[in-house]
């Protein structure tokens, strides 16, 4: 009990001075060495609050870095032409992509429907995770047809944008043809790729991308944190 009631006090204490200001968004807070000598309590303890401040959406760690205050949600725009790195630059964030899988295998009927191929053509999946000043804000996939960009992936790897990829692949443009949004929990594996909770909040995309003449170059699906993004569907140019 009477732990508890510290690592509660210490939880409530650290969300006051983030309210107040004294942590602002993206602040680093004291190490977990510093706020025990701080509290005179273990660093067991201080873990344990800590945790539940990031449970509330208050805190974010990245690892080997430190504990981070949350930033405010990023408005992030859908319209016709959907750029991840232009919109979290946009809403005055650094963007950056962890790729996880890059690879190319046998499409499914839901895949070769929206690319208007045929089940079982060959196609290139990317999947990863998108970040803003580091925290994770989506989870997605991506899957291309391999016979028109049979060089996507290595480009992809080598610069981390879907975009720039594209364009070294000869597409310098394309567009949103479609775009369908569900509310979804994240199940455990989601919640680890996003460092949330198993069970938070997350909206799902699936969007088709097409050429400029309409053919499908990309079928996307994107997993965002419900807490750290504000989507906004717009008709953008």
């Amino acid at each position: 009990m009477i732990k508890d009631s510290l690592w509660s006090a210490i939880a409530a204490t650290l969300s006051s001075e983030i309210g107040t200001g004294h942590y602002r968004p993206g602040d680093k807070l004291p190490t977990e060495a510093a706020l025990a000598a701080r509290f005179g309590v273990n660093r067991h303890t201080i873990r344990h609050a800590l945790a539940a401040l990031a449970e509330r959406g208050l805190l974010h760690s990245r690892r080997g870095a430190g504990v981070f205050v949350a930033q405010r949600p990023t408005d992030y725009p859908l319209g016709r032409r959907v750029r991840f790195h232009q919109n979290v630059i946009a809403a005055g964030r650094t963007p950056s992509r962890r790729i996880g899988r890059a690879e190319t295998r046998p499409c499914d009927a839901e895949e070769a429907r929206a690319l208007r191929v045929r089940t079982g053509d060959a196609v290139h999946v990317v999947e990863g995770v998108s970040m803003a000043d580091g925290q994770p804000i989506a989870a997605f996939r991506s899957v291309f047809p391999a016979a028109r960009f049979p060089g996507l992936l290595a480009l992809v790897q080598e610069s981390g944008s879907i975009t720039q990829a594209l364009a070294a692949a000869g597409l310098p443009d394309y567009t949103r043809a479609e775009t369908r949004l569900t509310a979804q929990l994240a199940d455990p594996v989601l919640a680890l790729a996003l460092a949330v909770r198993p069970g938070a909040p997350v909206l799902r995309t699936m969007a088709v991308n097409v050429d400029p003449k309409g053919v499908p170059v990309e079928y996307g699906m994107t997993w965002f944190a419900g807490e750290r993004v504000t989507l906004t569907v717009a008709d953008l140019p």
